[in-house]
């Protein structure tokens, strides 16, 4: 008796009922109205400085509130550029803010490094005051920090008050801490299997980080960079703290203190200048946007 090969019947999903279809498509319309609203509401106020810092004074000093401008100038623009020291001020906002980045996602790569692949005594203890540090009000440490750069300064004058070491001393040691709390989790979900191949293959500890370990939590390194760029780029606490006299030493929020006045402030230029301020942040993140989201990502599985 012969046997007969009976056909298998394939896997198919099971057909999606209407209601659940329907059910699910109200799920997603009600995400992406939810989505699109915030959107909108994040995205006003840039509008809405855009709009302010194109009307002309005129339009501003009367109160018109209207949502459009049919007459859009750059007055404001030119009020702004034509500040004295306001290429001096931009480029010092540059070189603290490019200096800072460098310099905290390197010890902070270094160090997420350190703690996660290496077991050394008080390791747990470390990473408990990175954490504590983070919950310390930077007001509350504003004055501290005062006298403690106005002393380093009489020893290293660089870094004392008036000079933009002060400011790139003071924000690397904030952004640190959490760029450590950040690249641990990155550093923490490459392998173990993959350094013990390095290290049969021949590579040293230093050629395994540089070599295999930083383009993997690359997409990490550039998360943190974004954030430490924009916490230092926007920074008016220190700025006006440290940099008392200075005037070639101040940076551009600074530049935007002459518009504010006694009697009456220049809203338009107010305008303008933060439009100014905001278009190498933007600059900035269009360049690395994709490396973020994929950072951000990445950060949330860690």
């Amino acid at each position: 008796m012969t046997a007969v090969d009976v056909p298998l019947r394939k896997n198919r999903p099971a057909p999606v009922a209407p209601q659940q279809f329907r059910k699910g498509g109200r799920r997603r319309f009600g995400a992406d109205v939810a989505a699109l609203a915030i959107a909108l509401l994040v995205a006003f106020p840039m509008f809405w400085m855009v709009l302010s810092a194109l009307k002309p004074k005129t339009a501003l000093d009367a109160g018109d509130a209207a949502p459009f401008t049919l007459e859009p100038s750059f007055d404001s623009f030119l009020r702004v550029l034509s500040v004295n020291n306001f290429g001096r001020y931009f480029l010092n906002s540059v070189i603290v803010a490019l200096v800072v980045v460098i310099v905290s996602t390197v010890l902070a790569f270094l160090a997420s490094v350190a703690l996660t692949r290496y077991q050394f005594k008080m390791r747990t203890k470390l990473l408990i005051v990175v954490l504590v540090s983070q919950m310390v009000p930077v007001e509350a440490l504003t004055i501290p920090l005062f006298f403690l750069l106005r002393n380093a300064g009489e020893a290293v004058p660089l870094v004392g008050l008036n000079q933009l070491g002060s400011l790139v001393l003071v924000h690397v040691g904030f952004s640190i801490p959490f760029a450590i709390w950040m690249l641990r989790g990155f550093v923490a979900a490459v392998p173990v299997e993959i350094e013990e191949a390095a290290r049969i293959d021949g590579a040293s500890g230093f050629r395994f980080v540089r070599s295999i370990l930083f383009p993997l939590v690359a997409p990490g390194v550039v998360a943190c960079s974004v954030f430490s760029f924009i916490s230092t780029w926007n920074d008016f606490l220190f700025a006006k703290t440290f940099i008392i006299s200075a005037q070639e030493n101040q940076t551009l929020p600074m530049a935007l203190l002459t518009f504010f006045k006694p009697d009456q402030n220049d809203w338009g230029a107010i305008m303008a200048g933060s439009v100014i301020m905001t278009i190498p942040v933007l600059i900035f993140f269009i360049a690395v946007q994709r490396k973020l989201v994929s950072g951000l990502a990445g950060a949330v599985k860690g």
